[in-house]
C-alpha cells in the first residue's frame, strides 16, 4: 500500500510547476522576485499556519478562482502557497452545496430571511431571498475557519514539537538495563 502511495505522490510532483517555472511566466513576471521567496513553497510551522488560514478565508469568501486568489494573498502575506491551494478544495463542486445550506442556517441566525415576496417569480426569487443569511454565514465561516485553522496549525504543532523534545530526553536519560 506505501508504494501506491508513493507513486502518486511522486507523479503528483512531477506535474506541479516548479517556482523557478512560474517565476518565469509571462503574466506573473512583476512579482516573480516574490515568488522565489523560500518560505512560500517549504513547510515552516508560520506560513503552514498563514497558508492555512489564507486558504480557509478564500475557501469560503469566494465561488471561483479560488486558488488564484489564496496564491496572490499567499505571496502578500508571505503564505505557504501549496498549503493554502490545497486547503482551498475544502469547498468544491460536491460540497459547496452542504456548505451553503449550513451557511445559509448560520446566516438565518444573525440576519432574518426576507419574509416578503421577492421579486423575481419562481425559482430564481426564492433564490434571491436566500441571499443575505448565506453570504453573512459564508462570511461567518471564512473568519472563524482562518482564525480555527491558524490556531490549530499552531498549537499542534507546539504539542509536535514538545512532543518530540520529551520523547528525546526520555531517550538520552534513560537508565541501562541490567
Amino acid at each position: 500500500m506505501t508504494g501506491i502511495f508513493d507513486k502518486f505522490r511522486q507523479r503528483f510532483r512531477q506535474s506541479l510547476p516548479t517556482p523557478q517555472e512560474l517565476s518565469r511566466h509571462r503574466w506573473l513576471q512583476p512579482i516573480a522576485h516574490r515568488l522565489l521567496e523560500h518560505g512560500l513553497w517549504h513547510a515552516k510551522t508560520e506560513s503552514v499556519a498563514r497558508g492555512v488560514a489564507i486558504g480557509m478565508f478564500w475557501a469560503f469568501v469566494v465561488p471561483f478562482a479560488q486558488i488564484l486568489f489564496a496564491a496572490a494573498h499567499c505571496v502578500w502575506w508571505r503564505a505557504n502557497i501549496p498549503v493554502a491551494a490545497a486547503i482551498t478544495f475544502i469547498t468544491n463542486p460536491f460540497t459547496i452545496g452542504g456548505w451553503l445550506y449550513l451557511a445559509y442556517h448560520v446566516g438565518s441566525m444573525f440576519v432574518a430571511p426576507d419574509m416578503a415576496m421577492p421579486a423575481a417569480d419562481g425559482w430564481l426569487g426564492r433564490l434571491q431571498a436566500l441571499g443575505w443569511p448565506t453570504v453573512v454565514g459564508m462570511g461567518l465561516f471564512a473568519t472563524l475557519g482562518a482564525v480555527g485553522g491558524y490556531l490549530v496549525v499552531r498549537l499542534v504543532s507546539r504539542l509536535w514539537f514538545h512532543y518530540r523534545y520529551v520523547r528525546r530526553l526520555t531517550r538520552r536519560y534513560r537508565s541501562p538495563g541490567p
